[in-house]
């Protein structure tokens, strides 16, 4: 749906500070009506420890609807044509908007069958799930980022499953590295660039390929990479987010090589 030329985009983000609640000025009680001062009135009654500033009338008009798009929940009022970005927090100060991010998240877990994954990283790391198109360039920055951190010593077990609906020979180079001899090796290559000449097939990783698709499909992924962290969705490679959950966890002391998907592939 297309939006009008008035759609606006809105960032709601409260800044915890302590004040006491302020009497409208003169000039304002003339602009504003009897039901907008018993707005502001209950907003300055309902979060006290917020200064507000400026209170007026919002563009937006009608119901509000949310929705997710590229993992982001974004609220959407038909009437005005408005569309916002936005947090929403309750009169506890609780982000409600993240709460319901989280949830979906959550619903979408368990649909992952971790065992069916291509598993690359040491067993006892951390693991991430990772939703990856080997055409995607954010992708390729990923796996440089994971062996930066690697050699670091904060280590990860990736689980991966392809994307292969965006770029036309994602599926091919996905089925190649599926039916390498060494997945981790031929993943690493592609997701170099280098790219060889003639790329394996085999039964196996055509059909581990198309199950991605059905998963990727049925989970709403619309965008490379995809991960989840601890349950949470990261959408893009947002890597401040990435270093905080590496942060948050103990680094790997295994040496063991990257596990290989299941099955073997043709050599």
């Amino acid at each position: 749906m297309r939006l009008r030329a008035n759609v606006a985009i809105a960032a709601a983000t409260l800044l915890a500070t302590s004040a006491d609640a302020q009497q409208v000025a003169p000039a304002q009680h003339e602009l504003l009506g009897p039901a907008a001062l018993e707005a502001q009135k209950a907003l300055r009654q309902t979060f006290t420890n917020l200064q507000f500033e400026d209170f007026g009338p919002a563009p937006v008009e009608g119901p509000l609807y949310q929705a997710m798009a590229g993992g982001r929940m974004i609220y959407f009022a038909p009437r005005s044509g408005h569309l916002l970005f936005a947090a929403v927090y309750d009169r506890n100060g609780v982000n409600v908007t993240a709460l319901a991010q989280d949830e979906r998240a959550r619903r979408r877990l368990s649909a992952i069958d971790p065992a069916k994954a291509l598993a690359i990283g040491p067993p006892d790391a951390p693991s991430v799930i990772e939703f990856t198109d080997p055409d995607c360039p954010y992708c390729q920055a990923l796996d440089r980022f994971w062996a930066a951190k690697a050699a670091e010593g904060k280590q990860v077990r990736r689980l991966i499953y392809f994307v292969s609906g965006i770029h036309p020979e994602a599926a091919a180079k996905a089925e190649h590295i599926l039916c390498s001899s060494d997945p981790a090796a031929a993943f690493k290559t592609v997701y170099s660039g280098m790219v060889p000449p003639i790329l394996r097939r085999c039964s196996a990783g055509a059909a581990k390929v198309a199950a991605d698709a059905r998963m990727v499909s049925e989970m709403g992924v619309s965008g490379t990479p995809t991960l989840f962290l601890a349950g949470k969705m990261v959408a893009g490679f947002q890597q401040a987010e990435i270093e905080a959950f590496l942060d948050s966890h103990p680094r790997s002391k295994s040496t063991a090589p990257p596990a290989g998907p299941p099955g073997k592939g043709e050599p």
